[in-house]
């Protein structure tokens, strides 16, 4: 199998999942794509394809937004991304990468064991949450995929499938489009990766689709187990990544 083919077969597997959720295919994709294209250029990659996917979902069910929280999201978030795009640049992230993994691991099994189990009472939203939006935006500086952290919040904040997936749909647009200017400013932006991206935007189509289909009819207990499921996988693909 060419690289080009499995690399756009992992794009379309991570953005079907993206699809469904909302969030997932940076962090997933980041590990195969940077074995095939580099690390650096893998990230800009990721960053182009994020950009538009999430903002035609965010377009298409921009009556799902939930606007306050977008901007509660979006505000603690910018406050931390000057610091993870610092990171990037001094490649100072291993450590960073291995905690947030153990971190990501132990707390999305906490919470698929309670989700597969007794429903409990939705928890309140506390400064532990705010923390968490924070780190997400330093996390997102470094990886372009600070959806791990930012989903712990969320999904205390916006409990319902539709609301959860447009707002962050729409967050990750938002700071992917700060992000590619910062590269475009600084003039990082690769050749390669322009190539390279235009490549992989037939299999973000495909994985749309399917992704899209199965959103629509999949329940809202089964997407909060998927939520947690996929959190877990990406602390795991992460955990090796640093290895």
């Amino acid at each position: 199998m060419s690289s080009v083919l499995l690399g756009g077969l992992v794009v379309c597997v991570t953005h079907i999942l993206e699809a469904i959720t909302g969030f997932g295919a940076s962090v997933l994709a980041l590990p195969f794509l940077s074995g095939l294209l580099g690390v650096k250029t893998a990230v800009q990659v990721i960053s182009i394809l994020t950009l538009l996917f999430t903002l035609v979902i965010a377009l298409k069910n921009r009556h799902s937004i939930a606007w306050k929280q977008y901007f509660i999201i979006l505000g603690f978030m910018l406050a931390g991304l000057p610091v993870g795009m610092h990171l990037y640049r001094s490649r100072e992230s291993g450590t960073l990468s291995l905690l947030l993994a153990l971190f990501i691991i132990a707390a999305s099994t906490t919470q698929l064991i309670r989700s597969v189990g007794i429903r409990k009472k939705d928890e309140k939203v506390g400064i532990l949450s705010f923390l968490l939006l924070f780190a997400g935006g330093i996390i997102h500086g470094v990886f372009s995929s600070g959806g791990p952290l930012i989903i712990f919040y969320a999904k205390q904040a916006l409990p319902e499938k539709g609301s959860f997936r447009a707002t962050l749909c729409l967050l990750w647009a938002s700071l992917n489009t700060i992000i590619i200017g910062a590269y475009l400013i600084e003039g990082s932006l690769k050749k390669e990766t322009l190539g390279a991206t235009a490549i992989m935007i037939p299999f973000i189509a495909v994985g749309y689709l399917i992704g899209e289909h199965i959103h629509h009819r999949i329940d809202e207990r089964k997407f909060s187990i998927l939520v947690f499921v996929m959190l877990l996988l990406t602390g795991i693909f992460m955990l090796f990544q640093t290895r």
